[in-house]
Order: C-alpha cells, then sequence, then structure tokens
C-alpha cells in the first residue's frame, strides 16, 4: 500500500463511489467538499452514507470525517481485511449499486470476502445483480479470479420500493492480476436470459419471454429465456417484474440489457410485453456498441487492467460511456497511469458502431496484506 500520500480533493457529489474506491485501493486519503450544498436537502444521501459504512465494515482503520451538515468527506483508507460480513443496503438504490464498489475491491482483501447484502436487488437505476453475475464473473475470471468460492447467489429478490431481497456474494483473494489481450469479441453464438415475476402473476414472466423472444427470433435460434417465479418470504416486499438479457459470442464475451417495471405507486404501470421488447431492443442496441466488454463493465475493466501486472493490457471497448470517461481522469490523478486510446472505425471485420482500443501498461499492484499460508 502507498504511504501517508497526499491527500486529493474533489468538489460535489458525483461519482463518489470512485473516488472511495480508487482511493482505498491506492491508499491516498481524499476529501470530497461541497456535498450538495446549494439543494434544499444538502449533503449525503441515506444510500452514499450506507456506502462509507460498507466500506468501514471491509477495511480495518479506515478514518472517515463527515462535518454536520454532510457536505464535506474526509477519507482516509484503511487496510482492506474482508472476511464474513452483512450489511443492509438503502432501498434507494439496489445491492448493484454496492456491489460494483466491491468487485473492484474483493480481489485485493487480507481474507476471502463473503458478504450477505439485503436491500432490492432489481431496479431502474443501477446495474442487477442477475446482469453482474452474468457479466462482471467471467470478466473477473479473465483476470484470473477463480475458484470454487467465487459465486454470487441470489437468496431473495427485493423490488424497490420495499426492498427485502438478500444476494449472497464470495471472492477468493489474489496477490496478483494476469494482464488481459482481449481484442476480438468474436460473434454473438447465443442469448440467455431471466424474467423473474415477484408479487405478481407468474403469468407475467412468461409474456416478457414470448414478447422478447419475438424480436430476437429473427436473428439467431439458440435462446433460453428462464423464468424465475420467488414466492413468500423469498419475493421482497413489493411486486414488480423485470427482464435481464446476455448475449454470450463465440470468444467469451457476455453483453447485457435489463429493463424492470416501475416501482409500486409511481409512474404508470408497463405491460409485460412492452418491456420486453424494449429490453430485446435495448441489447440489440448493445451489441450495435460491442467490443469485449459491455458499457456497464467498462470501468472495472479498465480498472484490473491499470491494478495488473507490468505488462501491456488491450480492451476493445465500444463508445465510452460518460461514467467510463470520468473514470479514467480519475485513475490518472490516483494511480498516474494514462491509456493509450485508438479508435477503430467499423470495417469488414468490426461490425456495428465505432470501437476503441485501450492500451495500457499494468502499475504491478501486489495485494501486501494477503496472508501467506
Amino acid at each position: 500500500m502507498a504511504t501517508q500520500a497526499h491527500s486529493l480533493s474533489y468538489a460535489g457529489c458525483n461519482f463518489l463511489r470512485q473516488r472511495l474506491v480508487l482511493s482505498t485501493l491506492s491508499g491516498r486519503p481524499v476529501k470530497i467538499r461541497k456535498i450538495r450544498a446549494r439543494d434544499d436537502n444538502p449533503g449525503l444521501r441515506d444510500f452514499e452514507a450506507s456506502f462509507i459504512r460498507l466500506l468501514d465494515k471491509i477495511t480495518n482503520g479506515s478514518r472517515i470525517e463527515i462535518n454536520q451538515t454532510g457536505t464535506t468527506l474526509y477519507y482516509q483508507p484503511g487496510l482492506l481485511y474482508g472476511g464474513s460480513v452483512e450489511h443492509d443496503c438503502s432501498v434507494l438504490r439496489s445491492i448493484g449499486y454496492y456491489l460494483e464498489g466491491l468487485l473492484c475491491l474483493a480481489p485485493f482483501m487480507k481474507h476471502p470476502l463473503k458478504i450477505v447484502l439485503r436491500g432490492v436487488t432489481n431496479d431502474q437505476v443501477d446495474p442487477s445483480v442477475d446482469v453482474l453475475k452474468a457479466t462482471a464473473l467471467p470478466l473477473l475470471k479473465q483476470f484470473g479470479i477463480d475458484g470454487e468460492s467465487f459465486e454470487l447467489k441470489i437468496v431473495r429478490r427485493g423490488m424497490p420500493p420495499g426492498g427485502g431481497g438478500e444476494v449472497v456474494f464470495s471472492c477468493p483473494v489474489r496477490k496478483i492480476l494476469k494482464p488481459i489481450q482481449l481484442t476480438d469479441p468474436g460473434k454473438i453464438k447465443r442469448i440467455r436470459g431471466m424474467a423473474y415475476s415477484v408479487r405478481v402473476s407468474p403469468q407475467m414472466a412468461n409474456r416478457i419471454v414470448d414478447s422478447a423472444r419475438s424480436i430476437l427470433n429473427k436473428f439467431i435460434p439458440d435462446i433460453y429465456i428462464y423464468t424465475d417465479h420467488m414466492k413468500g418470504v423469498n419475493s421482497g416486499k413489493s411486486p414488480g417484474f423485470g427482464l435481464s438479457l446476455v448475449a454470450e459470442t463465440t470468444n467469451g464475451t457476455f453483453l447485457s440489457a435489463e429493463l424492470a417495471s416501475n416501482p409500486q405507486g409511481q409512474g404508470a404501470a408497463v405491460l409485460p410485453e412492452d418491456l420486453g421488447r424494449n429490453c430485446a431492443r435495448l441489447l440489440l442496441e448493445e451489441i450495435y456498441r460491442g467490443g469485449c466488454v459491455d458499457s456497464t463493465n467498462q470501468s472495472l475493466a479498465l480498472l484490473l487492467m491499470t491494478l495488473g501486472q507490468q505488462d501491456v493490457s488491450k480492451v476493445l471497448l465500444g463508445p465510452l460511456s460518460p461514467y467510463t470517461i470520468e473514470f479514467l481522469r480519475h485513475l490518472k490523478s490516483f494511480f498516474q497511469i494514462m491509456f493509450k486510446i485508438e479508435t477503430k472505425p467499423c470495417d469488414e471485420e468490426l461490425k456495428g458502431g465505432d470501437k476503441v482500443l485501450m492500451t495500457c501498461v499494468g502499475i504491478g499492484f501486489s495485494n501486501l496484506s494477503k496472508t501467506l499460508k
């Protein structure tokens, strides 16, 4: 870990997770001012405070100072400790919001992480647990993070606004990461999906499946969408339904899309047929964007490339999302690392939208706190 490095200073509430995660990995303290200072309800929101509490649980010796109004935050990271943890997430954001941060930190703990997260499993804002399970876990495996203790299990589903879902995430620790060369996405060979419904008629999921297939069947025959209807205590506290779709390519790349129904009492009711069709179109849009990593996991791939051995890593991405662009700026300020960015216009070989080839040399980050057995 870096010794007492000089602290970085930011203003505003945007990209709070990025800053805290990178601060924890680099060991550099971070100070964030003017968090919603001009808002009617100033300061940190509940879901952000919950994320900070989660970081406090998985680290040892972190120092967190928040002023009275919650508009200024000082975070001095401790050592990543891991172990068995339980955390109740805020129901304002889904468990995916917390898992995205954990996926970045989990491989670098002292003890393998086994965490139970409770809250909302699927909502309309963050990537759902289904999508992270289908796309982020195979991505981590490319970097050499694998083992029988590596899993993400949905025990209960919870829809907003009530929540009541529960997932278990366990991840082994690694001393170093492998560099990757993901430059050929390959062709789509199959599409898998999960249509879920909780506290509504089980027929909803079947209606979603039929409408999604009506669009996707024109392109590829190998489509299988599972239906998941959870009953009783496993169905959480609020009704809802949704669909997550994942396309797998011949080279083991996963591209995903998802949609969820409007939360109970908010917005107009959504027809399952419309939801299925729109989600299928979103998947086609994601396939058009293409690349070896889908748009939800771009920043995770770039972070793991940065932390790899001192060797060249390359990845072909679709158009960079604004979140990823800001993440690259943060990587530069925390780790002093720059990516070589080459645009690849679409031609005979690369179908779909314009692609970006990202190349970097890892900083040789080594997990010093990993216990030697």
